[in-house]
């Protein structure tokens, strides 16, 4: 489980930063990519890396603003083109199917491949096996959306060398092993097979939040998330700003990151007046509250190790 950032600018984009586009890249888990935002010149960012356009499986829109939406139609043509023939499920507030639908339609594209749409409400919109895709409505003027992404737990691995040594050969009896079931062999020895199962492993929490004012609970929806991702449009000093044009400020996105007790903190959504020693100071202003935050820039690659 990795995410990459493809944008981590607000508004419009900048020499330094291109606009919203975020992908976690989950090739081991599924072999699949989600997307979450698709600004203006996504695809183009994503020739900068070794993602795959065929490969994205499912895209989460937050909200309707340009800066996260104009490059979605683009994209979904170049896919084509590339020779993506899967489905696509893409998940957005009302509105975002007529915008794409619209967009195929005048410029004459026909895909490849399906797209199914599905609106946006709050509560569980994905759950199979490995994941679990819950959303919260935020606070920004227009309906937008925070996501979070919970993979389920991973039982212990049988240990195959231990049974091995012991001289027990695979077979049906292994499944009752795997259960954790006491076993008796043939040759009259018992065994627990609690003793042959390894330690299960906690599933990893992502959430990302689309652009919105402080919201008291965020940390709630975020809780124990090993990463949480949430724009910082504004600094620590310009909090009344912030909430006049519905964004949030470093030392808010940290808040909400030691309330949710997260491991890690992601600041995107920057604006383009933050070069790159603004940036830093943005960085700085956020750790005075949650130490563990970093400014993401454009390309950047984060690794979601289990706990």
């Amino acid at each position: 489980m990795e995410l990459e950032f493809l944008g981590t600018g607000a508004g419009v984009p900048a020499k330094h930063r291109n606009v919203s586009g975020l992908a976690l890249k989950l090739l081991d888990e599924r072999n699949a990519i989600w997307l979450f935002d698709c600004g203006e010149g996504t695809q183009m960012q994503i020739l900068r890396t070794t993602i795959r356009p065929r490969k994205i499986e499912k895209i989460f829109i937050s909200h309707l603003h340009g800066d996260h939406i104009f490059g979605l139609p683009g994209l979904l043509s170049s896919r084509s083109f590339q020779g993506g023939e899967e489905p696509v499920e893409i998940y957005g507030p009302a509105g975002l199917e007529k915008y794409v639908r619209t967009s195929l339609q005048v410029t004459k594209t026909h895909l490849a491949y399906p797209l199914q749409f599905i609106e946006l409400s709050e509560g569980v919109i994905f759950k199979d096996k490995q994941f679990t895709v819950e959303c919260m409505l935020l606070d920004h003027g227009v309906d937008s959306y925070g996501f979070r992404v919970s993979e389920a737990d991973h039982e212990g691995m049988l240990q195959v060398d231990k049974l091995a040594v012991l001289g027990i050969p695979a077979g049906p009896i292994y499944g009752k092993i795997k259960q954790g079931q006491k076993v008796t062999l043939s040759d009259g020895r018992v065994i627990d097979g609690k003793d042959f199962v390894g330690t299960s492993k906690k599933g990893r929490v992502v959430t990302i939040f689309g652009d919105t004012r402080f919201m008291n609970k965020s940390s709630q929806f975020a809780k124990d998330s090993d990463v949480i991702v949430h724009e910082s449009t504004f600094n620590k000093n310009e909090a009344k700003l912030a909430r006049a044009y519905f964004h949030t400020t470093t030392q808010q996105a940290a808040l909400i990151a030691k309330e949710a007790k997260a491991k890690k903190l992601m600041l995107t959504h920057i604006s383009a007046r933050y070069l790159a020693k603004e940036a830093k100071e943005l960085e700085e202003e956020a750790k005075e509250i949650f130490p563990n935050t970093q400014v993401a820039k454009d390309f950047d690659s984060i690794d979601i190790p289990f706990s």
